[in-house]
Protein backbone atom coordinates (compact mmCIF):
# COMPACT_ATOMS: atom_id res chain seq x y z
CA UNK A 1 0.00 0.00 0.00
CA UNK A 2 1.48 3.38 -0.91
CA UNK A 3 1.52 6.59 1.16
CA UNK A 4 -1.23 8.17 -0.90
CA UNK A 5 -3.77 5.46 -0.01
CA UNK A 6 -2.85 5.58 3.70
CA UNK A 7 -3.56 9.30 3.93
CA UNK A 8 -7.31 8.82 3.56
CA UNK A 9 -7.58 5.85 5.91
CA UNK A 10 -8.33 6.07 9.60
CA UNK A 11 -11.32 5.76 11.86
CA UNK A 12 -13.49 7.64 9.37
CA UNK A 13 -14.46 6.17 6.00
CA UNK A 14 -12.71 7.64 2.94
CA UNK A 15 -14.68 10.25 1.07
CA UNK A 16 -15.32 9.83 -2.62
CA UNK A 17 -12.62 12.34 -3.66
CA UNK A 18 -9.94 10.42 -1.77
CA UNK A 19 -11.02 7.10 -3.31
CA UNK A 20 -11.06 8.72 -6.77
CA UNK A 21 -7.56 10.18 -6.29
CA UNK A 22 -6.21 6.87 -5.00
CA UNK A 23 -7.62 5.09 -8.05
CA UNK A 24 -6.04 7.66 -10.39
CA UNK A 25 -2.65 7.37 -8.68
CA UNK A 26 -2.80 3.57 -8.86
CA UNK A 27 -3.59 3.69 -12.59
CA UNK A 28 -0.79 6.20 -13.19
CA UNK A 29 1.72 4.08 -11.24
CA UNK A 30 0.74 0.98 -13.23
CA UNK A 31 0.95 2.76 -16.58
CA UNK A 32 4.34 4.27 -15.74
CA UNK A 33 5.83 0.92 -14.77
CA UNK A 34 4.43 -0.65 -17.96
CA UNK A 35 5.69 2.23 -20.09
CA UNK A 36 9.17 1.89 -18.58
CA UNK A 37 9.36 -1.76 -19.63
CA UNK A 38 8.27 -1.03 -23.19
CA UNK A 39 10.63 1.95 -23.40
CA UNK A 40 13.58 -0.26 -22.36
CA UNK A 41 12.72 -2.73 -25.10
CA UNK A 42 12.51 0.02 -27.72
CA UNK A 43 15.81 1.65 -26.72
CA UNK A 44 17.64 -1.65 -26.95
CA UNK A 45 16.37 -2.51 -30.42
CA UNK A 46 18.80 -2.52 -33.33
CA UNK A 47 16.60 -0.19 -35.35
CA UNK A 48 16.86 2.61 -32.78
CA UNK A 49 20.58 2.06 -32.37
CA UNK A 50 20.97 2.57 -36.13
CA UNK A 51 19.04 5.85 -35.82
CA UNK A 52 21.38 7.03 -33.08
CA UNK A 53 24.47 6.03 -35.05
CA UNK A 54 23.31 8.20 -37.97
CA UNK A 55 23.17 11.41 -35.90
CA UNK A 56 25.74 13.83 -37.35
CA UNK A 57 28.28 15.40 -34.99
CA UNK A 58 30.53 18.37 -35.64
CA UNK A 59 34.23 17.52 -35.48
CA UNK A 60 36.64 20.38 -34.93
CA UNK A 61 40.41 20.31 -35.22
CA UNK A 62 42.09 22.82 -32.93
CA UNK A 63 45.44 24.08 -34.16
CA UNK A 64 45.89 26.16 -31.03
CA UNK A 65 44.51 29.11 -29.14
CA UNK A 66 45.59 32.53 -27.97
CA UNK A 67 44.60 34.97 -25.26
CA UNK A 68 44.91 38.72 -25.65
CA UNK A 69 43.36 41.89 -24.29
CA UNK A 70 40.46 43.40 -26.22
CA UNK A 71 42.64 46.44 -27.00
CA UNK A 72 45.12 44.22 -28.90
CA UNK A 73 42.26 42.38 -30.60
CA UNK A 74 40.87 45.69 -31.86
CA UNK A 75 44.27 46.52 -33.41
CA UNK A 76 44.33 43.36 -35.56
CA UNK A 77 44.01 43.90 -39.27
CA UNK A 78 44.59 42.14 -42.54
CA UNK A 79 47.95 40.37 -42.54
CA UNK A 80 48.26 40.36 -38.74
CA UNK A 81 49.66 37.17 -37.26
CA UNK A 82 48.17 35.78 -34.06
CA UNK A 83 50.67 33.46 -32.35
CA UNK A 84 49.05 30.26 -31.04
CA UNK A 85 49.97 28.17 -28.03
CA UNK A 86 50.76 25.05 -30.14
CA UNK A 87 54.09 24.79 -31.93
CA UNK A 88 54.74 23.49 -35.44
CA UNK A 89 54.89 19.70 -35.37
CA UNK A 90 52.90 19.32 -32.14
CA UNK A 91 49.75 17.21 -32.35
CA UNK A 92 46.45 19.02 -32.89
CA UNK A 93 43.33 18.30 -30.83
CA UNK A 94 40.30 16.63 -32.43
CA UNK A 95 37.22 17.88 -30.57
CA UNK A 96 33.62 16.59 -30.61
CA UNK A 97 30.96 18.45 -28.61
CA UNK A 98 33.62 20.42 -26.74
CA UNK A 99 35.52 17.30 -25.65
CA UNK A 100 38.95 16.26 -26.93
CA UNK A 101 38.55 12.73 -28.30
CA UNK A 102 41.84 12.35 -30.19
CA UNK A 103 45.08 14.01 -31.24
CA UNK A 104 46.83 13.87 -34.55
CA UNK A 105 49.05 15.42 -37.20
CA UNK A 106 47.88 17.79 -39.90
CA UNK A 107 48.33 16.24 -43.36
CA UNK A 108 47.46 17.15 -46.92
CA UNK A 109 44.64 14.99 -48.28
CA UNK A 110 46.02 12.75 -51.06
CA UNK A 111 43.02 13.01 -53.40
CA UNK A 112 42.75 16.81 -53.15
CA UNK A 113 45.97 18.73 -52.49
CA UNK A 114 43.97 21.84 -51.63
CA UNK A 115 42.53 20.25 -48.47
CA UNK A 116 43.95 19.39 -45.07
CA UNK A 117 43.14 16.37 -42.95
CA UNK A 118 44.24 14.88 -39.65
CA UNK A 119 46.13 11.64 -39.24
CA UNK A 120 45.12 10.37 -35.79
CA UNK A 121 48.04 9.46 -33.56
CA UNK A 122 46.28 9.15 -30.19
CA UNK A 123 42.75 8.31 -29.05
CA UNK A 124 41.94 10.08 -25.79
CA UNK A 125 39.95 8.10 -23.22
CA UNK A 126 37.30 9.66 -20.99
CA UNK A 127 38.51 11.58 -17.94
CA UNK A 128 38.47 9.59 -14.70
CA UNK A 129 35.58 11.69 -13.33
CA UNK A 130 33.34 10.77 -16.32
CA UNK A 131 33.69 7.01 -15.86
CA UNK A 132 30.64 6.89 -13.59
CA UNK A 133 28.51 9.33 -15.58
Amino acid sequence: MNDRSRLGQGDQPQDETTRHNDALFSMADASLSGAQGSRDEKLGSGRNLDSILRIPVLIQVVLGSATMPVANLMKLGRGAIVPLDHRVGEPVDVVVNGRVIARGEVVVVEDDNSRFGVSLTEIVGPPASDSNA
